[in-house]
Formats: C-alpha cells, structure tokens, sequence
C-alpha cells in the first residue's frame, strides 16, 4: 500500500514537471518563431527600401511594381507566408481628390505593409510591419483616377477588415488588386488606372456572406452592380453589403407535426442583382424527400418558398413565410403540407402596425355552394363522409371509421339514423377511427354541422364524447364528456375540449344519434377537432378542395376592424390580411 501510494505522488509530480517543462519549451519555441518572423519582415522592409519609387507596388497591380502579393520563404526548415500590400496615400496636407481643394496628384506617397505567419507553427494571428515610401522629387501631374470602395453590413454599419479583390481584366495582363478594409468599412484605392465598366470587385470575409460587382450576361442582362469606372482624376464610389451567415434548416411537416416527403421545393430570396427580368441573388431548388435539408450557411434575406408538383400544397409554414433570415441566426422552418388539390387559398392574418400573425382571427371563405369558417393558428382534423364504412382503426381513409352499433346510415356523406320502411331506429352510435394528432397537443374546441336539427327530433338529438390516449391502441378507449366525466356528453357544437386530454396525440370521437319521433331523424353532415400543436402556423389558415371562381373573404377579430373583400381562386392561392386595431 505504501509503495501505491508512493507511486501515485511521485506520478503526480512528474505530471506536473513534464507539463511545466512542456510549455517553457512551447514558449521558448514561439518565442524563437516570432524572432525569426521579425527577421524575415525586417528583410523584406529592406528591399523595400532599396527599391526605385516607381517599383514599389504589386506585380499586375495598383500602384504596380516589382514586389509579389503573396509568397512563401523558409528559415530554418520552417516555411512562413507573408502578405504585401501596398497603397497610394492621399496626404490631407496638400488637399484630398474629389474635396476641396481639389488633389489631382492624390499619390503623395506609399505606405508598405507585411505580415508573415506559420501556418505549421499554431500562430493564430500574423505578424505585420509597415513603412512608408516617398519619391525623392514633386509628384507630377496624374491622369489616373480614384476608386473608394465601402463595405456595411444589413444594419448599415462598417465593416472592418472585409477582403477586396479587384481584377481590371481590360488591361493585359490583368490589373489585380487584393485589400482590406478600415475601420470605417472603406478601401481607398488612389492613383488608380482609368477604365470604363473594367473594374470587377469581390468582397468576402470569413464568416460573412460575399458580395460583388456582375458582368451582364444572357441570364443577367442589366446587372445592378455593373463593373465600376474609374475616371481620371475623379473618385468614383461604389458599396458593397455584407453580414454574417446565418444557418437554416427546412423541415416538411404534415398537420401533426410527422415529417414526410416534401419532395422539390424553390427558394427564392428577396435580394436582386439584376432588373428586366428580375435576376435574385438566390434561387435554387432543393429537396425534401427525407423530410429535411440543412443550407447550413446561408446569408441574410427574405426567402420565399413554393411547391412546383403535384402532391402536397403549403398549408402554413412555422414561422410565417416569407422567412425573414436575420444575420448569425439559426433557424428551423417548418412547412406544412396537405394532399394538393387543384385550387385552394392559403390566408396570412397579420397586425398592420407590427407585422405579427394574428391568433385566434375568424377567417371567413364564402363562394357559390360554399361556406367555411376557420379560425387562425389553430390546426383541425374533420371527417364530412362515412360512405367508405366501418373496419378502419387508424384514420387513413377519410370516408371510413371503426364501428358502429347498427343503428346508423351513410347515405350522400351524411350520417342518420337507419331507416327501416317508413320509420328510423331511435337511437344510433358510431365511433371513428384514430386520429394522430402529433406531440406537444392542446385541444381546443369540438365542432360539428349542421348546427339545427328538425324539431321533431327533440333536444340535443346529436351528442358527442371524446376520447385521448398516448397509445395508438389502448387497453380501452374512455370516452368523456366536456366536464371530463363518462357521464357527460358535448350537446353544443364549438365547445371547449376538457383539458385532460391535452398531451395525448391519439384521439376518437363517439357520436350518439336520437329522435324522439320515428318518422324523422337528425343529420350529421361534418365534425371537426381543432387544437394546437407545435407545427401549427401562426396567423395562418388554409382552406383546399375549393372550385375556380369568385369567393367572399372575410376576416375578423376581437380589437380589429373586419377586412372584407372578393378573391379570385384559381390554382394555389395565397391572400395576406392586414387588420388594423380599433
């Protein structure tokens, strides 16, 4: 046991000694990497300095001289890069180009600066000297131009430190220029060579999205941002937006929040970087078929997206569309899909003053032989046929149910009481088949049509109960009214849902049909369950199955003036509603 415990002191201080020895070594290592980089930049200043004035500058450059922009020397077996860069300086002493006084020789004189880094050695940042250059005699009189270039980002502010690569490709060889920005966001570029739409410029940074001017071309035949001029002895100004990229993931969802295959889909940003026809930044297709597609790094816009096939239309999306991308964000946006039909309307209720969806607006869809109501933000399940019969336990097939006692009739899509000659049984009772309704459930009301009955079926001749498990098959299915007792019943279509079936994905409804007088029955002719989830869209109601036509749209809330008006319906519609506060 003492030699154990010997051991394990001795290993600790051995620990110990090794790792203080490890970093001295590292230190005394960077140390030694610094002295030789310093060394090297001090070498380079030096042929610098023994250069004729007119040499000083970048190969294929501006100012254009001798020295390369990039390239690679060893010292001691290790291998370092270095960076040169060169600038005209505008001295303020003898006035500045394009101010007042007016410098029409703005290249006073040259400022040279170097960085060198080992990219074998860990170095997180270079090291970098600089020096200036004059000319020995007065600066002559200049036909070239000036070429200020500004980078800001979405919020209009500098960025510092972005890349600018600048190739005038109507010189041969090429003109190339590589910079960097200031800390205003700006690149002064003076004492540049006159060209007229030549100067093609790129900004990047690492991190951040790239913008840069376009050539026209066939697909893009009147650029926004056409090559830049530079005129003799004037400064032309051109700006550039950049900002950080943000991260989006796509996911296809159906009502109840189960992920399914989306197929193609097209995004379209906002962005535009040509007119006549509208040329966007970003436009591309993509798919869904796995439910899901990352961009990973995308920039900053409004994105709009649309479903070209034939299968699922968008019914909402989880945030609202168009997806307002901020800068750095990450986000997941959720589209959900429904069974396409050849016409239908999707309908955005927004405040007019924030932009902010509405909840719970009442959306009214009126047209010949149609009447709908749905509420916004909240999903809903409904079944208007029982034709297809009973036998089915999960609601896949949407005209068929579980079972029913015998007492019952499925004649045009409506449900009554079996007729047997001239009388109707008394009483009927049909249970459906199991609606999944996906996690994080809330329900909200049960809702059924139509809302009167013949009086000679008496009071209350369709009632309801309700039943909610967090198993597709539960041992029993207990069914309860709107008290959460077995002994109630739901008499009053729109009734709030009993909260103690919240949470539970799984759902049936019982109904229970009655006449008092024999010759008549009750009609069941559609019955809906409306909750929420997290997949459903916010302020957003989607109606499908419609006919081509004229419909009246009409939308209300509590605290906002009703919007009301007609729509044309043809295809996949889409109407945004912006309701204006009392």
């Amino acid at each position: 046991m003492e030699v154990v415990v010997a051991t394990a002191v001795f290993l600790i201080f051995a620990v110990g000694v090794y790792g203080s020895i490890s970093m001295v070594f590292k230190v005394v290592y960077q140390s030694r990497v610094k002295i030789l980089e310093t060394a090297v930049l001090s070498e380079e200043l030096e042929i610098v300095r023994n250069l004729p004035y007119e040499d000083v500058g970048i190969l294929n450059g501006s100012p254009l001289g001798l020295l390369s922009h990039t390239k690679s020397v060893y010292r001691n077996d290790i291998k370092f890069n270095l960076v040169t860069t060169v600038r005209n300086i505008d001295d303020p002493f003898d006035g500045v180009i394009g101010g007042t006084p007016n410098d029409t020789s703005p290249a006073d004189f040259k400022l040279v600066e170097i960085s060198v880094i080992c990219d074998s050695c860990s170095q997180k940042n270079p090291v970098s000297l600089s020096t200036t250059v004059a000319p020995k005699n007065l600066e002559g009189q200049s036909t070239n131009g000036a070429l200020f270039i500004h980078v800001f980002d979405a919020d209009g502010q500098a960025v510092s430190s972005a890349n600018v690569h600048i190739v005038n490709s109507a010189v041969s060889p090429n003109l190339i220029i590589d910079d960097v920005t200031d800390n205003d966001g700006m690149l002064r570029l003076v004492d540049t060579p006159t060209g007229t739409l030549s100067y093609n410029i790129t900004v990047t940074k690492a991190g951040y999205s790239t913008d840069s001017s376009v050539v026209s071309s066939v697909d893009n035949p009147n650029p926004l941002k056409p090559p830049s001029n530079v005129v003799s002895q004037n400064v032309t100004e051109i700006s550039f937006s950049i900002d950080r990229l943000a991260t989006l993931n796509v996911e296809s969802l159906n009502q109840t929040c189960s992920s399914i295959n989306g197929g193609t889909v097209n995004i379209n940003g906002a962005k535009i970087v040509g007119t006549d026809p509208n040329v966007y930044k970003l436009s591309q297709t993509f798919s869904l078929a796995s439910g899901n597609y990352n961009f990973g790094s995308i920039e900053e816009d409004s994105y709009y997206f649309n479903l070209p096939g034939t299968t699922y239309d968008i019914a909402g999306s989880v945030p609202m569309l168009p997806l307002a991308l901020e800068p750095g964000s990450q986000q997941v946006l959720s589209l959900i899909l429904r069974p396409h039909t050849t016409n239908s309307l999707l309908v955005k209720a927004k405040d007019a003053g924030t932009g902010l969806p509405l909840s719970d607006a009442s959306v009214r869809l009126v047209g010949t032989s149609y009447d709908e109501t749905i509420q916004t933000s909240l999903g809903y399940v409904r079944q208007t046929d029982w034709s297809g019969g009973s036998g089915q336990v999960l609601f896949t097939v949407e005209n068929k149910y579980f079972s029913d006692n015998g007492g019952v009739t499925k004649t045009s899509g409506d449900l009554t009481l079996k007729k047997s000659g001239n009388y109707y049984a008394v009483s009927g009772i049909l249970e459906s088949s199991t609606f999944d309704l996906g996690e994080g459930l809330t329900y909200r009301n049960i809702i059924w049509e139509p809302l009167s009955q013949l009086s000679q079926t008496g009071v209350n001749p369709i009632v309801f109960q309700l039943a909610a498990s967090s198993s597709s098959s539960p041992a029993v299915w207990n069914f309860t009214g709107p008290d959460g007792m077995a002994t109630s019943y739901y008499t009053v279509t729109n009734t709030i849902i009993h909260s103690s079936l919240n949470n539970k994905r799984y759902l049936r409804y019982k109904a229970f049909l009655s006449t008092e007088k024999n010759r008549y029955t009750p009609t069941l002719s559609e019955v809906a369950i409306t909750f929420t989830n997290e997949c459903t869209p916010p302020g957003q109601v989607f109606f499908s199955g419609l006919s081509a036509g004229t419909y009246t749209l009409t939308v209300s809330k509590d605290g906002y003036t009703t919007n009301s008006g007609d729509i044309d319906i043809s295809g996949r519609g889409e109407s945004v509603v912006n309701m204006s506060p009392l």
